[in-house]
């Protein structure tokens, strides 16, 4: 069963991003939304190059190696879920409509879905 989630909260998170990028509601031109997008970019390549050689499953399923706790892991306990919800809700607010609120929603419901799997 939570497996199942696991892999709609992945559709759901890609889902929503792919909707924002092509309804052209992702990126935004304001310098405030592009330093939290970049924020954003940086806290996901820390988290990632941290997290190390383990793999990415499309299925939240524990890897072998323990628990990571170094990096930003030690401050955020998911932080590449929080960096591609930070990255994608800047550019809903920068561009403010109903159907980019529901694609943010959708990715930050599905991040919800997911880390509740793991």
């Amino acid at each position: 069963m939570l497996k199942t989630l696991s892999i709609i909260g992945y559709v759901g998170m890609i889902g929503g991003f792919l909707g924002l990028l092509i309804t052209r509601t992702l990126l935004a031109s304001s310098p405030l939304v592009i330093s939290l997008q970049v924020l954003a970019f940086a806290l996901f390549l820390w988290a990632r190059i941290t997290f190390g050689r383990r793999s990415y499953h499309v299925v939240a399923d524990p890897t072998e190696g323990g628990l990571v706790t170094g990096g930003p892991y030690r401050y955020i306990r998911h932080p590449i879920y929080a960096a591609f919800c930070l990255f994608t809700l800047a550019g809903v607010v920068a561009h403010w409509s109903w159907s980019a609120g529901l694609f943010g929603g959708l990715v930050l419901g599905s991040a919800v879905l997911r880390i509740f799997c793991e």
